[in-house]
């Protein structure tokens, strides 16, 4: 495993998401519970859309290892942090000498924890810092249950 999986270039640590945690979750029991109902049965019947939002279920189900994460293309397709690292040759924007730059500051207004904890990566390094990270997942912590709109 390398240092860097699961951590974005802006720095939030991707089995903290949502997308790899509760809604894998969620989604596979929601879609136990339509199996043992019997929707994939009658499910079209009553939903003609149905086939077509199980499959949707099944890959939402398949997030928690599937998911391409930032540096596959997880998320905003136009990301302009990933842009910005990548055109930079930057790894992790916390490690940039322009650290927090505009990008990072617009985008820390939707997640308040995104410049301490970047500030945090810089100070104790990436495999340490994902260490910290998977301790507070231990605790139910999600960035969803952060987040501002």
């Amino acid at each position: 495993m390398s240092e860097l999986d699961d951590i974005t270039y802006c720095g939030l640590y991707c089995r903290l998401c949502s997308t790899k945690s509760r809604i894998p979750r969620t989604s596979t029991m929601l879609r136990n519970t339509l199996d043992q109902e019997g929707w994939l049965n009658f499910g079209e019947y009553v939903i003609p859309e149905f086939k077509s939002f199980w499959s949707g279920l099944e890959k939402l189900a398949g997030f928690e290892t599937d998911c391409p994460d930032c540096r596959g293309g997880c998320g905003d397709p136009g990301c302009t942090i990933r842009k910005c690292a990548t055109e930079r040759g930057v790894e992790l924007c916390p490690l940039c000498p322009d650290y927090p730059c505009e990008n990072i500051n617009v985008f820390a207004r939707r997640y308040p924890n995104l410049i301490a904890d970047g500030q945090r990566l810089k100070q104790i390094g990436p495999a340490a810092w994902r260490q910290e990270q998977e301790l507070r997942g231990t605790t139910g912590f999600c960035y969803c249950d952060i987040r501002y709109p």
